[in-house]
């Protein structure tokens, strides 16, 4: 039995980008709802309950920012956020506040839905994991990770991560001390085969992670990769 059709919904105010994103995600199978600014961005996400959302940053009403905030306030989404600027201080303000990815502008139509696929599948496995048998919790020196509750606590503190900051961190934690590759991660965490050139999207949710966890618990092989290492 086929898995029900993924609701997103596309929050745009150029008309031309939100209808072309629109029609390319309707033609990969999703339910799509279409809002302009962000109010009609936060009640489209009451009203809809999407399962995931695309979401620019400029935005009339109130910026993108501010919509991942409160809908983030409500309940846990998926969001792939869309960005004129590649400024990496603008893209850790995104992450911060709730983004799990982020495209920057111009972007190809095939790559957004590649990144929306790709969302969707760890919210899927998620939530077979957690219907699954309770898996161990990893324990690196005064850091737990718990994959069946996704739960982060760190010396005895709970930790919020977004749901790829969670799958970020448990890859690292599932092998202490051992470096992943960028190329690893983004296809263990993302879902990208071959994703080389996609590699700055690793970089800048290590940062993230690292304001959360700590910046000394994640070491950087130069040119190569990130280990979680014991305290």
């Amino acid at each position: 039995m086929s898995p029900s059709p993924a609701t997103v919904l596309v929050v745009e105010d150029e008309p031309l980008i939100n209808e072309s994103v629109c029609q390319r995600l309707r033609a990969e199978g999703h339910h799509v709802v279409a809002a302009y600014d962000g109010p009609g961005a936060v009640a489209a996400h009451a009203e809809h309950r999407p399962d995931l959302v695309v979401l620019d940053v400029m935005l009339p009403g109130f910026d993108g920012l501010e919509v991942c905030r409160r809908i983030q306030a409500v309940t846990p989404t998926p969001v792939l956020m869309l960005t004129a600027r590649d400024d990496e201080a603008d893209v850790l303000v995104g992450l911060g506040v709730g983004a799990d990815d982020y495209l920057t502008k111009p972007f190809r139509m095939r790559e957004l839905a590649a990144r929306v696929a790709a969302l969707l599948r760890r919210v899927q496995r998620a939530a077979e994991l957690a219907a699954g048998p309770a898996a161990a919790t990893l324990v690196v020196g005064g850091l737990s990770v718990d994959p069946a509750a996704r739960r982060v606590h760190a010396d005895g503190a709970e930790v919020h991560l977004t749901p790829t900051e969670f799958d970020l961190l448990h890859a690292l934690a599932a092998t202490p001390g051992h470096v992943l590759t960028r190329e690893r991660l983004l296809a263990q965490v993302w879902g990208w085969e071959g994703g080389a050139g996609a590699t700055r999207t690793v970089d800048s949710h290590v940062r993230s992670l690292r304001a959360k966890v700590g910046a000394d618990r994640v070491r950087t092989a130069h040119g190569v990769g990130y280990a979680l290492e014991p305290r």
